[in-house]
């Protein structure tokens, strides 16, 4: 039986891809450095920032664009940029814990990039049991392991877990560790036909639908 539901971030909860890519090259221009293209940001998008970011800005010096990225990012956060969550999915979550399910978070964010989410103010302070990212997981996506901890932790069988994510790397990890997954492909960012069929148990369109989504799935109790 299905008893928790692990919820990826960007693009997936809230739509970030694009507010990322205007954020990132504020940072690239105020270091002096040309931005990047819309196409490469999106190539590359999934990717652990700082990992990501020397291909959208061959010869970029990290140590100097960290400090500075978490800076414009949390004037971002404050100013209502970035990391939104539309009270429609904030909706989704209430009802997927009326149903009884357990919430959490699996990101390729590290903990700076995700702790203002995490904060006792923020909406998902009383909706999500725990949030697992860089910092705190030993592997990361698309790495099956990047869901050791979420199972072990919460003390769940993978079948007794369902993973939403926007990625064919969430996909991937989600397979491999035998959760089912469900594909979001709200961003527009990627198709259906991006995804190893293999490793998606269904796609909607809309976070919202995950509710009803996950009520055909084998696994849900009623």
């Amino acid at each position: 039986m299905i008893r928790a539901v692990a919820i990826d971030v960007d693009d997936t909860l809230c739509m970030t891809e694009e507010a990322s890519f205007i954020l990132e090259n504020e940072v690239l221009t105020a270091m002096g450095r040309p931005p990047m293209p819309r196409s490469l940001h999106l190539q590359t998008w999934g990717e652990p920032l700082l990992q990501a970011m020397p291909k959208r800005s061959p010869g970029l010096d990290l140590d100097r664009f960290g400090p500075l990225f978490h800076d414009a990012m949390t004037r971002h956060v404050s100013d209502g940029l970035l990391d939104v969550i539309p009270p429609e999915n904030l909706h989704a979550l209430d009802e997927l814990l009326a149903e009884g399910f357990r919430l959490m978070l699996l990101t390729s964010r590290t903990g700076p990039e995700i702790r203002h989410m995490l904060e006792p103010d923020h909406a998902l302070s009383s909706r999500i049991t725990a949030a697992y990212h860089r910092d705190n997981t030993r592997f990361g996506k698309p790495d099956p392991r990047a869901f050791d901890e979420l199972l072990s932790q919460a003390g769940l069988a993978p079948p007794e877990c369902v993973y939403v994510g926007d990625s064919p790397g969430d996909a991937l990890a989600a397979g491999g560790a035998g959760v089912a997954f469900i594909a979001c492909l709200q961003s527009g960012v990627r198709r259906l036909s991006d995804f190893d069929p293999r490793y998606v148990t269904a796609s909607i369109s809309a976070f919202p639908e995950v509710v009803p989504t996950i009520k055909t799935l084998p696994g849900y109790g009623g």
